[in-house]
């Protein structure tokens, strides 16, 4: 029995599959059974922020492994203490932080805090929290819901849990506020909706409008924390203080991890809210390795070098294909090609992964970049030449 046989005889088939064999994989660069390399500009859908095979990872993992791979939280988890501090030294804020194993179930944390939050403090309970127009916010019931895409509610699913509106854009969450509402939840870089960046003064203003009202600011770093714009989270670089963060991919460099950030270290006590797995000795261990990797190639400038030098490699592609490329969207190394049209998109994903690259999609006919940040020059250039051959024949 072949692999595909296998995968489609026992998997459930949720997940549109490519059926390439990856083995093993160094730095940026994966290798299939056949020996073939690929140039890897995914990291997993932004997981694996420090590369594949990377030595201190594997053997902080490993070392931590030997010993306690994970007990209760109902003890106290050294590691866990310990990254909770370095998540709150590098934001640079008071914050308590809540771990679990994705950035679903922290998104799910985050929707309870806000909804506890409107218990306690307001006389009238409330519970509605606005998310905007192409948002995705996770795969569980409640974070479907407030993913801000009808093609996530499909009937079959329903019903869905109330107290999610929807909105087409920031200037209308204002207007959109009542007397129930207690959260505004958004991605500063919507991930799954083109790779688009919120504009920087309307956020500003909401946030300052929020912060009037008494209402919670809920951003959701899933995919734009840990470094991936250059700072240590998105919201550094709009200049904002949010109410909650959420953080998962990038934290583990590809062991499960999530977390809920909040200065509201108050508003959850004993029981309210709870994870088995979540925060425990494995992953919270490849959370400090990979924090304490990040934020070295942050402070020696190599981050931010490559990032630039990413930027101007994708400014050449856009130069060369006018026919085929509009724009270049998104920061950091959270980055878009936005296609003409779909067509262009799907032809370019598949033909960039004959000549061994791995891209993503995204909406709004885009093609999404999401390389490990410790990518490095020569991966970036081979990964580029690749593509530019690839779309030559498109």
């Amino acid at each position: 029995m072949t692999l595909e046989e296998l995968d489609k005889k026992y998997v459930l088939q949720t997940y549109a599959r490519d059926y390439t064999n990856f083995t093993h994989g160094t730095g940026s660069t994966l290798y299939d059974e056949n020996g073939k390399d690929y140039i890897d500009f995914a990291s997993g859908i932004g997981v694996n922020s420090v590369g594949h095979g990377n030595e201190k990872l594997a053997n902080a993992v490993c070392e931590q492994a030997k010993k306690i791979i994970h007990i209760s939280n109902l003890q106290v988890i050294e590691p866990q203490a310990k990254l909770a501090q370095k998540i709150s030294e590098l934001y640079g804020e008071d914050v308590g932080v809540f771990f679990s194993n994705s950035g679903a179930e922290a998104n799910e944390g985050a929707i309870k805090l806000a909804r506890k939050y409107g218990e306690i403090k307001f006389d009238k309970k409330r519970y509605k929290i606005i998310t905007l127009e192409n948002s995705f916010h996770g795969r569980t019931l409640a974070t479907v819901k407030a993913t801000g895409q009808d093609s996530f509610h499909p009937s079959c699913f329903a019903p869905y849990i109330e107290g999610f509106s929807c909105i087409q854009s920031l200037k209308d969450i204002e207007n959109a506020i009542d007397d129930e509402t207690v959260a505004v939840m958004i991605e500063l870089i919507k991930g799954e909706g083109g790779v688009a960046e919120l504009p920087h003064d309307e956020v500003e203003h909401l946030a300052k409008v929020l912060k009037e009202k008494d209402i919670l600011l809920i951003v959701d770093e899933v995919q734009t924390g840990v470094f991936r714009s250059g700072e240590f989270l998105v919201s550094q670089v709009y200049g904002i203080k949010p109410d909650i963060i959420t953080l998962a991919k990038g934290l583990g460099g590809g062991v499960p991890i999530g977390a809920v950030v909040t200065p509201h270290k108050d508003i959850f006590v004993a029981g309210d809210h709870g994870s088995t797995f979540g925060g425990n000795y494995l992953s919270t261990a490849a959370g400090n390795a990979t924090l304490d990797i990040l934020e070295n190639i942050k402070k020696d400038g190599q981050l931010d070098a490559t990032i630039v030098y990413f930027e101007e490699k994708l400014k050449e592609v856009i130069k060369a294909n006018q026919d085929k490329f509009d724009s270049i969207t998104g920061i950091g190394f959270m980055r878009g090609l936005k296609a003409k049209n779909s067509d262009i998109q799907i032809k370019t994903i598949k033909q960039v992964m004959k000549e061994g690259v791995i891209v993503l999609k995204s909406g709004n006919n885009t093609v999404r970049f999401l390389p490990s940040l410790t990518i490095t020059k020569d991966e970036i250039n081979e990964g580029f030449a690749r593509l530019n051959k690839a779309l030559e024949n498109i």
